[in-house]
């Protein structure tokens, strides 16, 4: 698939009508994405949805272009990512007892600076993960192909249309309509404990990831799911079961097995994952050393200055003065919380490595399954088990600040990592439609802030109109915001209740064997295939229904692939790249919309209809998309 850069000249890109719109756009997308975080424990992609509208407002005015409407889109996808980071994190304070409502100077501080830092910690990424590794950034791919509809033949809009008005349908009928069920999956228990499991989430925007990432790397995401769905889970079942005293208790109250599955995934097996992920991203830095060291030193030296504008990052030089003075207010925070130097310096370092190590990591996985199937939360769990570690060290484990200090450092690093996988696909974006990689940088600074403005007001109005953490008696249908719950429980099992750390240090171990995999193919195959760690460990932290769509993606990529090489090209690979990104563009847009009602009303089922088909009724549908994807992948080019 063709995502190299257009070359075209220099259009204006900062100007004031696209910066005022983006920074609308950031603070409203950023408090749709809070409200959603917190209810369901996800976000919405916001590139996409800002770039089409963007598109819509700018066109009312007499000059616009494709790389303004490039700018608006990368400052609002900032605040949806900033949102993440923030929601994801910060409410385990709340959970805690140790805030009892979100300050709005610390709020602001925590989540600015985490979301600057992961804005300079990804500038010299750019140049490895898009150029010379030349990562696919799903969702920054299909974000190009929006912005370029614009300039595009009426043919193409329409493609795009008929493609964004499917997936929106699909979307609205599984998720708003509740027409069936977002997942189809069964589950037996054979013999007295073991769990046979199997399971598709019916979304065509996940089959879009696959198709636009390739059959490598949805195969190696789909490897990592059956890692964990059909080795581990099973295994577990069968012989450890009933020496957990907990899911032994599920056990023999009864619990369906696909129920039980989930339970014994999210408290044992999802931390192989974490494992996998902390050997992963130190192996990715490792790996991409060269190009990397290369970028700082090509910044430091300012070799860009003469460089294309489409070349032109922002100066390294200001990039280390930016994150040295970023750096000292964050040790101040840190003391205040602890009142000891030595461990506010402590906490403070832990924080710029974990930040730089797993904003890189973000970035990786961002090109490989896309920022919505990022599992930022994972990334989190790994620094907030690492500073919990440390903190028990210093401090002992009945410090009573130091589950909370350990979220001060993981609400920092997770907002730093949500940001930069989320500015990857930015920077994808623009290398494909020709924008110049600084001043996108600025505007996702613009967006960062433009969020940081909303957060604290926005927390604090769902604290007090709903309730954060579990239900109680005055506040009965209270945010569960399950993100934060499990990074409480985390910073809690440090200090006290234990955590399953023979998973996390077997995820180490499956991460080297996949290394170890990845270099025998590298001879094997001359590099025709590969199998980089960090996929499979997505894979192994997400639920087994995400990757089975992600994998249908990418055997129709190949099938397309090979029947237009079979009938000598006379089909085009671009009219299945603009169809997946209409799909992935209905998807974000009326996840968008259906967050309005939701919000208005606190009842996320406003809009659902009291008729239920079964399961099998979305799994037909999502096949007549994937076949219109593969027919549109294989159609002639106009």
């Amino acid at each position: 698939m063709n995502d190299e850069p257009e070359t075209r000249p220099l259009l204006p890109q900062l100007t004031v009508k696209a910066i005022a719109l983006g920074v609308i756009l950031s603070a409203v997308l950023a408090g749709a994405n809070a409200y959603l975080g917190l209810f369901a424990g996800l976000t919405v992609s916001a590139s996409i949805p800002a770039a089409v509208i963007s598109m819509a407002v700018l066109r009312l005015f007499r000059e616009s272009n494709i790389l303004e409407n490039n700018i608006v889109q990368t400052a609002a996808s900032a605040g949806e990512s900033l949102a993440a980071g923030v929601i994801f994190t910060l409410p385990a304070l709340i959970i805690l007892n140790y805030w009892n409502a979100f300050d709005y100077l610390w709020v602001a501080s925590i989540a600015g600076l985490g979301g600057l830092l992961g804005v300079l910690f990804t500038v010299p990424l750019r140049r490895s993960l898009i150029v010379d590794l030349k990562l696919a950034y799903p969702e920054g791919t299909a974000t190009a192909e929006v912005l370029k509809v614009g300039e595009s033949p009426a043919q193409r809009a329409k493609l795009l249309a008929i493609a964004a008005v499917t997936g929106a349908l699909v979307k609205l009928a599984e998720t708003g309509l509740r027409l069936w069920s977002s997942t189809a999956q069964a589950a037996a228990y054979v013999g007295q404990n073991t769990i046979a499991y199997v399971g598709a989430n019916s979304s065509p925007a996940l089959i879009s990831v696959g198709y636009i990432v390739g059959l490598n790397i949805a195969v190696l995401v789909f490897l990592g799911g059956a890692i964990s769905w059909y080795v581990a889970i099973p295994i577990y079942s069968t012989l450890f079961l009933d020496s957990d005293p907990a899911l032994a208790a599920a056990r023999a109250s009864g619990m369906p097995a696909a129920d039980l599955a989930f339970a014994i995934w999210t408290s044992k097996i999802r931390y192989l994952g974490v494992g996998a992920m902390l050997v992963g991203g130190v192996w990715a830095l490792i790996s991409m050393q060269g190009s990397l060291l290369s970028g700082i030193r090509d910044g430091l030296a300012r070799r860009t200055a003469g460089a294309a504008h489409t070349e032109q990052d922002t100066p390294m030089r200001w990039v280390l003065i930016g994150v040295a003075v970023l750096v000292l207010p964050i040790l101040a925070l840190y003391y205040t919380i602890v009142g000891a130097l030595g461990i506010a310096l402590a906490m403070t370092a832990v924080m710029v490595v974990a930040g730089f190590l797993f904003s890189s990591v973000a970035a990786y996985m961002a090109g490989l399954v896309g920022s919505s199937n990022n599992p930022v939360s994972g990334i989190t769990i790994a620094t907030i088990l690492l500073t919990s570690l440390m903190l028990v060290f210093l401090m002992g484990d009945t410090a009573a600040v130091g589950a909370a200090a350990a979220i001060m450092v993981g609400a920092v690093v997770c907002c730093a990592a949500a940001i930069g996988g989320d500015n990857l696909q930015d920077l994808k974006a623009g290398y494909i439609v020709g924008a110049t990689p600084w001043r996108q940088q600025f505007m996702q600074a613009v967006g960062v802030l433009s969020a940081v403005l909303v957060m604290a007001p926005i927390l604090n109005l769902m604290l007090v109109a709903y309730g954060i953490g579990p239900p109680t008696d005055e506040q009965p249908n209270s945010l569960l915001a399950p993100q934060a719950t499990l990074m409480a429980s985390v910073a809690e099992g440090v200090f006290g209740a234990g955590l399953p750390w023979g998973m996390v240090g077997l995820g180490a171990l499956i991460g080297v064997a996949i290394i170890a995999l990845d270099r025998y193919l590298v001879r094997a195959t001359q590099g025709a295939w590969r199998a980089p760690v960090l996929a499979v460990a997505v894979g192994i932290y997400l639920p087994l229904e995400l990757s089975v769509p992600i994998l249908a993606g990418g055997l129709i990529a190949h099938f397309a692939s090979a029947r237009r090489s079979r009938d000598s090209g006379d089909w085009s690979a671009r009219n299945g790249l603009l169809f997946a990104a209409g799909l992935i563009t209905g998807e974000a847009l009326i996840g968008i919309l259906m967050a309005i009602p939701i919000v208005v009303t606190g009842n996320p089922d406003v809009i659902a209809v009291p008729v239920t088909m079964p399961s099998i009724v979305g799994l037909l549908v999502v096949a007549a998309v994937a076949l219109a994807l593969y027919r549109t992948a294989t159609q002639g080019s106009d």
